[in-house]
C-alpha cells in the first residue's frame, strides 16, 4: 500500500476527524468563555475590589514593587472554573442520554436454523419418551 493511500486512510478514520472538529470547537469555545469571563463576570464579581484599590483594569492588580500580576492570575482561575463547569454540564448532558439508549431493552435475536432444527429434534424425541 502506498504512503498516500495509508496517510489517506489515518486522516479520514473517524477518531482522527472526531479528534480535529474537537478541537476545533474547542478553540471557538475558549474564546467565548475567555470573552465571558473578561468582559462579563469578572468586571461584574471584581469591580468593587478594583474600586475599592482605586483600579480600573485587573491587569493592574500587582504585587508592589514587582512585576507579580495576581489580577491575571484571578481572571484564569475564573475562566478555568467556568470552563469546567461548562464541560461538567455538556459531559452530564451526554451520559444522560446515554443511559436513556442503555435503558432500551433490546429485542432477542430470532433463533438460528439450527437452534429451530434442534427444537424441532428435542421436541420429536420427547413425545417418543413419553
Amino acid at each position: 500500500m502506498g504512503f498516500a493511500k495509508e496517510f489517506k486512510d489515518f486522516a479520514m478514520r473517524g477518531n482522527v476527524v472526531d479528534l480535529a472538529v474537537g478541537v476545533i470547537i474547542g478553540a471557538a469555545f475558549g474564546k467565548i468563555v475567555s470573552s465571558l469571563v473578561e468582559d462579563i463576570l469578572t468586571p461584574a464579581i471584581l469591580t468593587p475590589a478594583l474600586k475599592a484599590a482605586n483600579l480600573t483594569n485587573l491587569s493592574e492588580l500587582v504585587v508592589p514593587g514587582t512585576a507579580i500580576k495576581y489580577g491575571n492570575f484571578i481572571s484564569q482561575v475564573i475562566s478555568f472554573i467556568i470552563i469546567a463547569l461548562a464541560l461538567f454540564m455538556i459531559i452530564r448532558l451526554i451520559n444522560r442520554f446515554k443511559k436513556k439508549e442503555e435503558a432500551a431493552p433490546a429485542t432477542p435475536p430470532a433463533p438460528t436454523k439450527e437452534e429451530v432444527l434442534l427444537a424441532e429434534i428435542r421436541d420429536i424425541l420427547a413425545r417418543k419418551s413419553a
